[in-house]
């Protein structure tokens, strides 16, 4: 019997090893395979320079709002104005120099400072106000979105951009990757610092786990949750602007269809590297599963409505996934 109790016990820890390697790097073998079976099923188009270059250029800019949305929710709150901060920052930073004719790093700044003010509104809406945090940014979306259509007139903005500014979207020399791919790498370093080893990182999770036990600690809730909003809003300017010097054409149709595979990607990311919590890493894989995937797929001939029909099933997943693990924390702990 002893026997076979140590065995039993031997299988268990080598089941809930594997549990631990799958929820922990699960998005890493996810995405490995997807890059493994794309290559097989089209070897003469996807495992290719061209296809990854075309794919991380695209992708960063998800990938920055992916990260913008991340820190809200790393505090429990929903900021789903960050696709209509990204898509009135992208039509300014066309208007303005041209319309305007303000010099680019004036406008970046002014921007910048648009995005961040947005945020801080957020925050005094959520914080201060109490409205629930879905209902406060998606009524300040949709407030950016009718005064983007204002200012745009429903048109396109063209105008003549200077090379300096259209540069912050090009390749780096010597190095030779695009440029919002760096961006998007500096700051996700930066992020995982501040959230991951800063007293600041510490007291967003608690906020997110217990906001309760988080004032009891004597963290100044309402001052973290704005801050946390307001570097949503100034991210999602950032990719705004990076995106219009991709554009090159100020649009006011465009930001909303960033907002969809952002969430995906912050929500899926909590699912790995650390898993129940929104984290830096877990989410630049998810963005990069996510964009691999529908890569893949469009390559493959999958029609063009396929890409939101599987982020929304990943968002569903990644919900799913996230409701999963809290009832296994909950039901571990009272155990």
């Amino acid at each position: 019997m002893s026997t076979l109790r140590i065995e039993r016990t031997a299988t268990g820890r080598i089941a809930a090893g594997a549990m631990r390697l799958g929820s922990t790097f699960g998005l890493a073998i996810l995405l490995a395979a997807l890059i493994v079976l794309f290559t097989i099923l089209a070897p003469d188009t996807f495992l290719t320079a061209f296809t990854f270059q075309s794919l991380l250029n695209s992708r960063s800019i998800n990938a920055l709002l992916a990260l913008a949305v991340m820190l809200p929710l790393a505090t429990n709150n929903y900021d789903l104005s960050a696709a209509a901060i990204l898509g009135l920052a992208q039509v300014l930073a066309n208007g303005l120099q041209t319309q305007e004719n303000l010099s680019w790093p004036v406008v970046v700044v002014v921007i910048l400072l648009i995005g961040a003010a947005v945020g801080f509104i957020n925050g005094v809406l959520v914080t201060r106000l109490r409205i629930n945090s879905f209902i406060a940014t998606l009524g300040t979306g949709s407030l950016l979105l009718g005064f983007n259509q204002w200012y745009t007139g429903g048109q396109q903005i063209i105008g003549q951009l200077p090379d300096s500014f259209t540069a912050l979207s090009s390749n780096i020399p010597v190095v030779g990757i695009p440029a919002p791919v760096a961006y998007v790498l500096v700051l996700g370093i930066v992020l995982w610092l501040a959230l991951d080893f800063l007293p600041i990182g510490r007291h967003f999770y608690v906020i997110g786990d217990n906001p309760r036990a988080a004032q009891l600690l004597g963290i100044a809730t309402g001052r973290h949750v704005t801050l946390a909003f307001c570097l949503s809003g100034l991210i999602a300017a950032f990719a705004g602007i990076i995106l219009q010097a991709q554009l090159r054409v100020g649009q006011s149709t465009v930001g909303q269809e960033f907002l969809l595979p952002a969430f995906t990607g912050a929500l899926l990311g909590a699912t790995s590297i650390n898993p129940g919590r929104a984290n830096v890493w877990g989410t630049l894989l998810a963005v990069a599963v996510l964009g691999v995937a529908v890569a893949g797929l469009s390559q493959l001939g999958a029609p063009f409505f396929v890409e939101p029909i599987f982020n929304g099933g990943m968002l569903l997943l990644a919900v799913g996934l996230a409701v999963y693990a809290q009832h296994r924390r909950e039901t571990s702990t009272a155990g």
